[in-house]
């Protein structure tokens, strides 16, 4: 099914867009004329010590989270099934990687290559066949609020994505956003809900939302839309308006003195911030790669994001997520001509620029402190259907981690000889998440309020201590 052109122009309405028309009336316009919140934070924090933590707590300075949308089926991607009937196994064959007695399907050529780098999970699983419900609880490590429903939108009631945790408990120093994601929130439109929950700050409060960053970073003069100045305006003449305004603002605040003014205060200050700020611009200039690199990581839109996504990691970005983008054919949703897909337009992108970012991680040393993640909110069925495809299958499927203290050239938990449901050490979504908290040192006993000053249990599963070194 080819994605229609309503939802992309739903989202460029949604208010998780940080928009540059806004940026600029923040600017512009003072206190009164902001209206978004979404990549500015908010200093307050809690505690993160740690009780009862295992080798791998705090490794993690840093996360890379990617957001394979749709549903990569395990069978031929991470766990393949040679000895099934061919109605199961399909046409792929297994090939070897670089760690004995792990095998990949025969289309992750370059990754292969890399196996004594990743944790490759096999026993994920849970019980939600709906992919906006599914994809709140993978990126969350909570349930939604609406179960098992592709009806559901996102709502301040959603549990915050694990990046807006972090925002909170460690934000980035300097003009920097703490979280971005990219190229697109994930949406699906054969799902009446349309965008997945989940994906932003939810009851924690809208300033711990994500930068997001949209459009396709491969075309040619691609450019950051919120980070780009209306025609006439200089970067100093944009701060001698600001700085105008803040002293516009200090009248203000004497007639009114409540923290939502100072608030409103803050976040021009940043907007302001991240459209002047030269470390900003340069973080999202890709043409500052060589071609040599951009080549590596792939000429394409996954490929191009993954590269920014090592750019913003390089410049101090805590957390960035890419999501699998609206490639007009549904993403990894495969219930048709899964295998030409996968062989021909979903692998190989994927494959390349994992393998470079791991890389290039590797390289420079700082793989050790940056966790990297590679899921989708389910697998696919183990039977084939009459159109080549496989259906939704959540019980069990297949993920990878690498770095942050996580020990390369392993295989956690299986699956059964059908790929259908876990054989050994079954791991829930929850629990994933709950690892990655851990690996980013945050202590299993955090507690988080809401806007209502009410408790939320961080951790909604068991961290995976086994995953480390």
């Amino acid at each position: 099914m080819m994605i229609p052109t309503g939802p992309t122009s739903s989202i460029a309405h949604s208010p998780l867009l940080f928009a540059r028309r806004t940026l600029l009336q923040a600017s512009l316009f003072g206190s009164a004329g902001w209206g978004a919140n979404s990549v500015l934070r908010a200093s307050e924090g809690k505690s993160t010590a740690g009780l009862d933590v295992g080798n791998g707590f705090g490794r993690a300075k840093q996360c890379l989270l990617l957001f394979m949308w749709g549903g990569p089926s395990q069978l031929d991607t991470f766990d393949p099934k040679p000895l099934a009937p061919e109605t199961i196994r399909g046409p792929f064959k297994p090939i070897a990687t670089n760690v004995p007695g792990i095998d990949f399907s025969e289309n992750f050529r370059m990754l292969s290559q890399r196996a004594d780098k990743l944790a490759v999970i096999r026993s994920l699983g849970h019980d939600d066949p709906a992919h906006l419900s599914s994809g709140h609880t993978i990126l969350t490590g909570h349930l939604p609020p609406t179960l098992k429903s592709d009806a559901a939108p996102p709502s301040d009631r959603d549990t915050p994505h694990i990046g807006c945790v972090m925002s909170k408990l460690r934000p980035s120093m300097g003009a920097l956003p703490s979280f971005v994601t990219l190229p697109w929130m994930a949406f699906h439109p054969a799902a009446p809900g349309g965008q997945a929950p989940g994906q932003h700050s939810g009851w924690l409060g809208r300033q711990y939302d994500p930068f997001l960053v949209t459009g396709d970073p491969n075309a040619p003069g691609w450019q950051v839309p919120s980070l780009a100045l209306i025609e006439g305006q200089s970067p100093d003449r944009l701060l001698r308006r600001q700085h105008l305004l803040a002293s516009i603002d200090a009248q203000r605040r004497l007639v009114d003195q409540t923290v939502q003014s100072d608030r409103h205060s803050a976040q021009q200050q940043q907007a302001c911030g991240l459209l002047t700020s030269a470390t900003v611009r340069r973080a999202f200039e890709l043409d500052q790669e060589t071609a040599e690199t951009r080549d590596r990581y792939g000429r394409n839109t996954h490929g191009q994001c993954i590269l920014l996504a090592k750019r913003l990691l390089d410049q101090g970005v805590p957390f960035v997520s890419v999501n699998w983008h609206n490639d007009g054919q549904n993403f990894w949703d495969t219930h048709g001509n899964n295998f030409n897909r996968l062989k021909n337009d979903l692998i190989p992108p994927a494959d390349r620029a994992l393998s470079a970012v791991l890389d290039d991680l590797s390289a420079s040393g700082r793989l050790d402190e940056t966790l990297v993640v590679w899921v989708g909110e389910f697998g696919r069925g183990p039977v084939i259907n009459g159109g080549a495809g496989r259906e939704h299958h959540p019980y069990c499927y297949s993920g990878l981690m690498a770095g942050g203290g996580v020990r390369g050239g392993q295989v956690y938990g299986a699956s059964d000889k059908r790929g259908a449901y876990p054989a050994e050490n079954p791991i829930s979504p929850q629990d994933l998440v709950a690892t990655m908290y851990d690996a980013l040192g945050v202590s299993p006993e955090q507690v988080l309020y809401d806007s209502l000053n009410r408790p939320h249990r961080l951790l909604g599963g068991r961290a995976v201590q086994e995953l480390f070194i």
